[in-house]
């Protein structure tokens, strides 16, 4: 018989092994008339391993939920600092980049150098977010 490894703890664990612990004995010991009692046990172990199931599913869920709530938070702030970046380039620094995208071609040093860079995203919203001070 194949062995399934499925994550019971604590006393779902002690149960589930007495359980099949006594279906095992029940099968050596016993004839076919009790074949009532073995689906029993069958049906017993089996809702077991399916609410043990949906437990992890669950589980699982909430983990994804959050993964998800934090993808779309940092992508709006990539959003948010991408139309930054987008306002402050130049023309030139736009067209630049334009044409490296169409080429594939990363971002060259020299032509970077000469540029003046503009001020770090970060610093940038926080003097745009502060505002004048009364």
């Amino acid at each position: 018989m194949r062995e399934t490894a499925l994550p019971v703890h604590g006393r779902d664990e002690m149960a589930m092994k007495l359980l099949f612990w006594e279906l095992e004995q029940h099968l050596k010991s016993s004839s076919g008339a009790s074949v009532v009692a073995i689906d029993n046990k069958i049906e017993q172990a089996m809702d077991l391993v399916k609410s043990h199931l949906m437990y992890a599913v669950r589980e699982e869920v909430e983990v994804l939920k959050e993964q998800i709530k934090e993808l779309i938070e940092r992508n709006s702030q990539l959003e948010q600092e991408n139309n930054l970046l987008k306002n402050l380039a130049s023309p030139e620094q736009l067209a630049q980049f334009q044409a490296q995208v169409q080429t594939g071609s990363p971002p060259s040093s020299s032509s970077t150098q000469g540029a003046q860079q503009p001020p770090a995203p970060s610093a940038q919203l926080a003097a745009q977010n502060s505002g004048p001070s009364a």
